[in-house]
């Protein structure tokens, strides 16, 4: 149940002269009905978002800065997270053909054995 007493009023102008109140205007007649209920939800979402900003600005000068480093760091995760989704079947079937196959031993065959020459003088090797 609402209480009569805890609803407030307040009326709003829109001059459609002003670019800002314009845009705010088309905003709200194009805004999608599924999501937003209503102009007061979307109003309050709206001007509560703002002032939260403002003032998380006004207390922490960085604010704004670290919100948009921490957007390319997730900008980055997200790259990296696409890359390996698409690089991963061709790896995990790269490591499974490897499993099925067994391992291929190859004969090496045995150095040859150097045979000594009577043509070279083998005694300069020994001093």
């Amino acid at each position: 149940m609402i209480l009569l007493s805890n609803i407030r009023s307040t009326n709003l102008r829109f001059n459609l002269d002003k670019p800002l109140y314009e845009k705010a205007w088309t905003y709200l007649q194009n805004m999608d009905k599924a999501e937003f209920k209503s102009y007061n939800h979307a109003i309050s979402l709206s001007v509560a978002e703002y002032f939260e900003r403002y003032y998380k600005k006004e207390s922490d000068p960085y604010f704004e800065t670290r919100e948009r480093e921490e957007l390319f760091v997730k900008q980055i995760v997200l790259s990296v997270e696409k890359a390996i989704e698409k690089a991963l079947p061709s790896f995990l079937t790269a490591c499974l053909t490897g499993i099925v196959q067994p391992y291929k031993q190859f004969e090496t065959a045995e150095p040859a054995k150097e045979e000594k020459s009577d043509e070279v003088d083998w005694d300069f090797l020994n001093g």
